[in-house]
Formats: C-alpha cells, structure tokens, sequence
C-alpha cells in the first residue's frame, strides 16, 4: 500500500491566527499519524519561515506554534514560497533549518501527483 500523502497550503498568519493554527496542527498530527506531509508557507504565514516568528503566535487553546513546526519537520517538509519570500525580503539564509524555498511549479507538481490530498488554509 503507497503512503499517503499531504499538501498543505497555509495563506493566513497572526492576521487570521485560528486559520493559521488550524492548517498547521492539521500538519503536526497528518505526520504524527505516519502521513507524509508537505506544508507550504504563503501570504502572512510566509514570517514563519524566520527563526524566532513563531513563538511570538499566541492563539488560547492552541498547541504552540514553534512546537508544532518542530513536529511538522521531524517527519514532513516545510516550504516558502518564493513569491511571498522575495516581498518580504527573506532569502534562504533567514530561514529556519531545513525551510527550503520554492515556487509555483513544486507546488503543483506535489498537489498533482497520485495519491495526494491537497488542503489550503
């Protein structure tokens, strides 16, 4: 039997916090439950990318952001998206470790193949 896999793409940030924590605790137990996950960084949720962002997220209720991320990498892949990246100035050096940068194309191409179940957030 494949694996089952996960694209997740996240838009929002602090700016619409409930969504933004939603889309990555789904990621956190998609990966705790053996699920190989891809979670895409994009608009407002593109800052945490950067060391030290999330823990300034506070949502009541909800699971801390840092450590949620840190469950997301321990199993799945975290990506910027190069758009969002470059207006706001962030290059592959500001990014936490193991954050990779890329676009459009990575993004389909991982939404597209067999076996995956794509969500946006």
């Amino acid at each position: 039997m494949a694996q089952k896999k996960l694209v997740i793409k996240v838009t929002a940030g602090s700016d619409a916090a409930e969504r933004c924590s939603q889309a990555f605790t789904v990621a956190a137990v998609a990966v705790a439950s053996g699920v190989q996950v891809s979670l895409w960084l994009t608009g407002e949720s593109a800052w945490f990318a950067l060391p030290g962002r999330a823990a300034e997220f506070e949502l009541p209720h909800a699971a801390p952001l840092p450590d949620l991320i840190e469950s997301i990498q321990a199993g799945g892949q975290v990506t910027l998206c190069t758009q969002c990246a470059a207006r706001r100035d962030i290059t592959e050096q500001d990014v936490l470790d193991g954050v990779r940068i890329a676009g459009a194309q990575v993004f389909v191409q991982e939404a597209m193949a067999d076996g995956v179940q794509a969500l946006v957030y």
